[in-house]
């Protein structure tokens, strides 16, 4: 969330989902409460810093990634890259990320 400006929104597919993403799935109304309570914590947080937290659950669509692709086009979504890998350097990538240091994406470049 540090990374966010002002207004900013962090949609996550790794966070503790939300009460949003328990109606959306028409969960039962203690999965709601479970959700309320378990994302509490990162949803206070981004009120503090005057941003908005969302779960995003990810499943295997082609639309859900053409929708991705085009609000990474489009400039609204900005990936954050933390370092960049050739091919044959795949193995050093893998060890770097294994450190737990990436600040974002570790991107291994095919081409």
């Amino acid at each position: 969330m540090r990374v966010l400006r002002s207004g900013g929104r962090l949609i996550s597919i790794s966070g503790p989902p939300d009460p949003t993403f328990a109606e959306e799935i028409g969960a039962p109304w203690f999965v709601k409460l479970f959700t309320r309570l378990l994302s509490s914590g990162v949803r206070r947080r981004a009120k503090r810093r005057d941003t908005t937290f969302s779960f995003l659950f990810m499943k295997a669509s082609g639309d859900q990634l053409r929708q991705i692709a085009a609000l990474v086009d489009a400039g609204h979504i900005r990936p954050m890259v933390d370092r960049v890998f050739p091919f044959q350097s795949t193995n050093e990538a893998l060890a770097y990320v294994e450190t737990g240091r990436a600040k974002g994406k570790v991107v291994i470049k095919v081409k």
